[in-house]
């Protein structure tokens, strides 16, 4: 069954069981319709570019067919978290020994860094074995399998491992970093970079929390989403202006805001 009958019998389903007679109702079949449209749109982009990152810090990493999670059209046009791209940019060039990226995925930013951060040993963790696979595949169509170390889960006690080094630490495990990111408990993590992306969507004010914790001993700054419209290809032009904002959407639920902390002595 093709993508069209799939969301074809999704909807069927909701006009029949009264889903879209509630406002809660529509906005899922809202999201629904969105992400069929967004599949589209990523196919376009693939049948006309190939799977090369067309722009962005990690521009010319060739990507896979289908990311782990979430939408792969903002991934390929390079336009993929926005915000973050000028630290990204930064850190690349800086002289980190290890980079740790826990929630890897398909390892976007594990592979997309080990390609900029050329003296650098990268960990990737993902407690999800396919994710895991993934990110191997990544790292071996991109060279750089030798300098990706791909792990399961990562506990706080091995922060400890990397004592000494000048690490960076990339978060995203959808509220995980609560529990993980105690540098009470962990005391490593007093001396390094971290990049976070708190779930506040699951647990509100979580931001927040996290970002008091490291002020002792960090500089903080809170990144917030923003709608950054990419250059994107000449075709788009032919396309819709909901086709356009689509191409960007990161089918995210709610906010997801980011924290960059440096810890003080690196400042």
């Amino acid at each position: 069954m093709d993508l069209n009958e799939v969301i074809a019998g999704h909807v069927k389903a909701m006009v029949q069981d009264g889903t879209l007679t509630s406002g809660a109702g529509l906005n899922r079949a809202l999201r629904l319709l969105a992400i069929w449209r967004s599949k589209l749109i990523e196919r376009e982009i693939i049948a006309r570019h190939g799977l090369t990152v067309q722009n962005g810090p990690f521009a010319g990493m060739v990507f896979r067919q289908e990311a782990a999670e979430g939408c792969l059209a903002a991934k390929l046009l390079g336009c993929y978290e926005a915000p973050l791209h000028s630290f990204l940019t930064e850190v690349s060039g800086s002289a980190f020994d290890a980079i740790i990226d826990i929630g890897a995925a398909e390892g976007y930013y594990a592979v997309g860094l080990a390609r900029r951060a050329t003296g650098c040993q990268v960990y990737a963790h993902d407690i999800n074995p396919v994710a895991q696979a993934a990110v191997r595949e990544l790292a071996a169509l991109n060279g750089v399998a030798e300098r990706v170390a791909v792990g399961g889960e990562f506990r706080g006690e091995d922060f400890a491992r990397f004592r000494g080094r000048r690490t960076l630490v990339v978060v995203d495990i959808e509220g995980g970093e609560d529990a993980l990111l105690r540098p009470d408990l962990y005391h490593a993590l007093r001396d390094m970079t971290l990049l976070v992306e708190c779930h506040d969507v699951f647990k509100p004010g979580l931001c927040e929390a996290i970002a008091d914790r490291f002020r002792p001993s960090h500089s903080v700054r809170r990144i917030d989403e923003t709608l950054t419209p990419p250059a994107l290809p000449d075709w788009f032009g032919q396309t819709t202006h909901l086709d356009r904002l689509l191409s960007m959407w990161e089918w995210r639920s709610g906010a997801t805001p980011w924290l960059v902390m440096r810890p003080r002595a690196a400042s």
